[in-house]
């Protein structure tokens, strides 16, 4: 038995769940949140809590059963708390700006690099040198953020461009240069 998989899903006051087949809805304060799972899996609302279950020991079903759970949690915790990843901006000259829903990234390139806000998505610029991505769907926000990673990702010799705040970067070591005679 999957040991996620078993755990079932508590509901805090204030959501509501809706389940129609495989179709699960969820509502709560920040918003609603909709997905579709596997025809197979069983998906349960007993009260406060929500259970899912697996049909049989076949190897899809197992692999499955915490997937979905794991789904359902993400939908729950995103419609009461949000998720959010912070990024921070290395390098001389390199910062970001918000210009009405657009992030505005001066990233040593001849231009400026503009990413508009996506719906769901909220973007918020409290320094010049960080970035921090707000939204309901975890999945979206992990998404958005590796996309303004990847404007500039971080090099390895002196660690300039954007990374995840604690990410470590494992730094090269330069030329050696000439050998002594």
């Amino acid at each position: 038995m999957s040991r996620i998989g078993r755990k079932p899903i508590s509901v805090p006051a204030g959501v509501e769940v809706k389940v129609d087949g495989t179709t699960v809805t969820v509502k709560g304060p920040k918003g609603s949140l909709t997905n579709t799972f596997n025809k197979d899996m069983l998906i349960k609302v007993e009260g406060t809590e929500i259970i899912v279950e697996r049909p049989s020991e076949d190897k899809l079903h197992k692999s499955l059963h915490g997937l979905t759970r794991t789904l359902i949690h993400n939908m729950v915790v995103g419609v009461t708390e949000g998720y959010s990843k912070s990024l921070d901006i290395e390098g001389i000259g390199y910062r970001a700006a918000k210009q009405g829903k657009n992030l505005v990234l001066n990233i040593g390139y001849s231009h400026q690099v503009i990413i508009p806000e996506i719906d769901g998505i909220t973007i918020d610029v409290p320094a010049a040198t960080k970035i921090i991505v707000n939204g309901i769907d975890k999945q979206k926000v992990g998404q958005f953020a590796a996309e303004i990673r990847e404007k500039r990702p971080p090099e390895p010799y002196k660690g300039k461009g954007i990374r995840y705040t604690g990410e470590h970067i494992i730094r090269k070591e330069g030329k050696a240069g000439k050998g002594k005679k």
